[in-house]
């Protein structure tokens, strides 16, 4: 199926009194298995402090800003003042927050110290009297109502998206001592003595909310407080070490990465801004990674293969980007659990729905309409759901530019997708329950249409390409603190179409697969992991072709050479099971990682084994230096077609296999700033080339074979990534890929060339600006290489009568390049947070300054002239972003 494809073409606020406090969720530099924040820790026991005397009788107030460590057991034994107040303030603060006590947080479900940054706010309150009347007051020495009261009742929510706040502190400013907090629910129920309540809402992560109710006596009065959500930008809190397995793993989470330019708010394609990764035609919808070739490099959704990540023509990824949680991308060197590949993997994991109430999120732009709706049923029971749909063929001929000969080149993509997930067993965010199931839907579907009309042509073309993929899936998990065990059984289907002129290609998978996956911490120096990963797949190819041999026929007197054309239909069985164990062995800062992937597959009617053996190494040497080294042996087998008996295929191959070694360094350069330098070595063997070697029969006949396993392949280079952790008001990286890609053949005489994937220098420079107003701005530059390609040297026309056909002279193989790409990105947001709903107006700018990159090229029927096929120019996308 991929020859087909290829010929084709967080943490939520802490219950506490004023605290801010988020968290390190995900890690771009290397690293490999990054910690979650699995139970939030919850205040048990707030201590009032002690208002300084100086200071209220001076009238003054106060926040005092503080990093505190909560322990594993809920006790507070550090507190540092990391922005002092004076008077006073500081001491009285550190001495109450050091008598809270909180629930135990867990990280990856086992309770684990954690440090968050609280701010202890001082406001003034006027006190009544002591020692109350019969119309109503409080006693001044217990702060609680002796007389008349009133009862307000209400919600604590969110300014914006409406999500429930746990833990907030809601106080009677002018009433001492009246005070309650909102539960899970945002629920919160507030007596006090009858008559006035100065209303204020503290919570983390939100600016404080401040009302007045006058409630006459019995009266209860249910209300909803909107707290807005403080301007904390890409600010992040660091949990403590990070335990990490593979040398290369770059993770992505949404609130960052919507934002990077260039990507129209679509978190998926940032991974083509890492380093490792080359640019791949706008057109294609594929991934280079280190040198492999797009098909050597797969995808999946939530551990399910899917056959392209991207939809074609540089559009979005299948998934909408709302229904992320994050994106794990290796480069190489990945672990036993992933196979039947030779270049890099990229998972993307997609997340429950809401656990609180309805949330949706409506985008519309200049390329497509979405809408994503989530919501619980029961409760524990949550759905989620979204559209798309693509309306870029109508658009994008208004922008495209015209043939100087008066011709048009038209490359009109149109593309849908959808996911529809069910969740039960527990909420998002809920480790309690032992058990979670999930059933999801989700496919996409992508046709793109080439024109090529007048401008002196001899003729025109049309070329349609279309794909189309659907997978059910689902999933059932069980976990202990030692134990987890996944069981991930899914259908799927496919479908790879070509219709150009009279030749009709098509391609329909149908595929059945399972996946089961085991963790057991058997100590705390070792983690043991194992599993299965199987899949059957039943492919149905069938073809409408022009006779290989190119002969041609008259019809009829005076009309047009026509070619007589084939009917080729064929149906090929694959089976493809692996069982894989991996451990983690810690001894001191030292971990090792020894893991072995064992395969049978059986191709149409052929049987093959494979034995993988890896092994990564991680040395952290402090808290700011790690370093980490990888070796291990890869085999992907080859793809059914090309098996097939002659003349179509050949039916001995077996598994490309790849050996990959990578070593690197990790370097904290202050607390925001990291660098991490990786070296890779890839070399490939066994690959399936065309043609074939030359057979001699014993009758003195002459056999070319089709196929054959004699390719070699090597790439090695350096990746660099300098990365600013996300701050209050920014975050960016530089990631630059220096690189060799070259391939051969066994026996040849004129050593390794340079692949049709190649491109030396690879440079990225993405930021993001927090500015006031609710404003933000961000921008993204690139540098590529262009691509090998063989200069076309023809001074003479050089023609066919047999096949009435032109053919061309090239100079040496990949001896020239195409023109190398830079471009440009901006993008600019402006965000109105009402009670209900938040919208974003964003413009999202490609090339602002028109550069004219080379995305191919094509000639004239005599191969006189060459066309170069030109990128997307300027395209500034308007859209705006309503979520609720």
């Amino acid at each position: 199926m991929s020859r087909f494809l290829l010929l084709l073409s967080v943490l939520s606020a802490l219950p506490a009194a004023a605290f801010e406090e988020t968290v390190h969720r995900t890690e771009v530099d290397a690293g490999v298995h990054v910690p979650v924040l699995t139970k939030a820790p919850e205040l048990k026991n707030f201590v009032v402090a002690t208002y300084p005397e100086q200071a209220q009788k001076e009238g003054l107030e106060a926040s005092v800003k503080m990093q505190i460590t909560i322990a594993a057991d809920g006790t507070v034994p550090d507190v540092k003042v990391t922005e002092s107040a004076g008077h006073g303030f500081d001491e009285a603060a550190v001495a109450a927050v050091k008598q809270f006590t909180f629930s135990a947080a867990e990280i990856d479900n086992v309770p684990a110290a954690v440090q968050v940054e609280y701010v202890y706010h001082f406001t003034l309150q006027v006190v009544a009297d002591a020692g109350t009347t019969e119309d109503g007051g409080v006693d001044g020495d217990a702060g609680i109502p002796t007389g008349p009261t009133a009862t307000l009742k209400g919600t604590v929510l969110a300014r914006g998206s409406r999500s429930v706040i746990n833990g907030a502190l809601i106080t009677c400013n002018n009433l001492e001592g009246i005070e309650t907090s909102s539960d899970k629910r945002g629920e919160f129920s507030l007596t006090f003595p009858a008559g006035r309540c100065d209303v204020s809402v503290i919570s983390a992560d939100y600016q404080q909310f401040n009302t007045v109710e006058t409630l006459e006596a019995g009266e209860t009065r249910t209300v909803n407080f909107y707290a807005r959500p403080k301007v904390a930008g890409y600010e992040t809190v660091v949990r403590g070490k990070t335990e990490k397995k593979e040398v290369v793993l770059r993770t992505i989470s949404r609130q960052e990465l919507q934002k990077v330019p260039g990507t129209f708010g679509d978190p998926i394609r940032v991974v083509q801004n890492f380093p490792g990764v080359a640019r791949a035609p706008f057109v294609s919808g594929q991934l280079i990674v280190r040198g492999a070739n797009p098909g050597q490099t797969l995808t999946f959704f939530d551990g399910v293969e899917i056959p392209i990540l991207f939809h074609l023509a540089g559009g979005p990824s299948v998934v909408n980007g709302e229904f992320l949680d994050r994106v794990d991308f290796y480069p190489g060197g990945f672990g036993a659990r992933y196979g039947r590949a030779v270049g890099g993997v990229v998972d993307v994991v997609s997340r429950k729905g809401a656990a609180d109430t309805f949330h949706g999120v409506v985008k519309i732009d200049l390329l497509d309409t979405s809408l994503f709706l989530e919501a619980p049923l029961t409760d524990n029971i949550s759905v989620a759901a979204s559209i798309r749909r693509s309306y870029i063929d109508v658009l994008l001929p208004l922008v495209l530019p015209k043939d100087p000969q008066g011709g048009s080149l038209l490359i009109l993509p149109a593309y849908w997708d959808y996911q529809v997930r069910l969740d039960g067993g527990g909420k998002r965010g809920d480790n309690k329950s032992r058990t979670n199931w999930t059933v999801f839907a989700f496919g996409s579907d992508d046709l793109l249409k080439v024109v090529a009309t007048g401008g002196g042509r001899n003729r025109d073309v049309s070329v349609d390409l279309r794909t189309n993929f659907h997978r059910l899936m689902a999933n059932w998990t069980y976990k202990t603190d030692t134990v987890q065990f996944k069981l991930t059984p899914y259908l799927g289907y496919d479908l790879a179409g070509v219709t150009f002129g009279t030749t009709k290609v098509r391609a329909d998978r149908w595929s059945q697969g399972l996946r089961q996956d085991l963790q057991v911490s058997v100590a705390s120096w070792f983690t043991f992991r194992a599993g299965a990963d199987i899949v059957n797949d039943v492919l149905l190819g069938s073809a409408e072709l022009p006779f290989i041999s190119g002969t041609q026929y008259i019809s009829f007197p005076g009309a047009e050479p026509k070619t007589e054309i084939q009917k080729i239909s064929q149906e090929i069985n694959t089976f493809n099971g692996a069982l894989y164990a991996e451990g983690d062995f810690k001894i001191g800062n030292l971990t090792m990682t020894p893991g072995i992937r064992g395969s049978h597959a059986y191709v149409s009617g052929a049987t093959l084994h494979a034995i993988d053996p890896r092994l990564w190494v991680r040395y952290e040497h402090s808290d700011w230096t790690t370093l980490k080294g990888s070796i291990g042996l890869y085999t992907q087998p080859p793809d059914a077609t090309d098996m097939q008996p002659p003349p179509l295929g050949t039916p001995t191959l077996g598994h490309e296999k790849a050996f990959q070694s990578s070593l690197g360094i990790a370097q904290k350069i202050t607390e925001n700033i990291n660098v991490d330098v990786t070296g890779f070595y890839n070399r490939r063997y066994e690959n399936v080339v065309s043609p074939g070697p030359t057979i001699v029969n014993p009758d003195g006949s002459v056999t070319q074979e089709r196929f054959s396993n004699n390719g070699l392949g090597r790439a090695y280079g350096m990746e660099l990534m300098l990365r600013h952790e996300p701050t209050k008001y920014f975050f960016g990286w530089l990631a630059y890929t220096l690189s060799r890609s070259e391939e051969t053949r066994v026996g040849s005489t004129t050593g390794y060339l340079i692949t049709s994937f190649d491109q030396t220098h690879i440079l990225t420079a993405v930021a993001s600006l927090r500015l006031p107003y609710d404003f933000e701005i961000g921008a993204r530059f690139r540098y590529v290489t262009g691509n090998p390609k063989s200069p076309l040297n023809h001074s003479a026309d050089i023609y066919s009568a047999d096949s009435n056909r032109y053919f061309a002279t090239f100079g040496a193989a990949r001896s020239a390049r195409v023109k190398d790409f830079n471009q440009l990105d901006v993008r600019i947001d402006k965000y109105f947070i009402f009670d209900k709903w938040t919208l974003d107006l964003y413009i999202d700018i490609q090339n602002v300054y028109n550069q004219v990159n080379v995305e191919g090229s094509f000639y004239d029927y005599r191969f006189r002239v060459q066309y170069d096929v030109p990128g997307i120019p300027i395209l500034p996308i308007v859209g705006a972003k309503g979520s609720f």
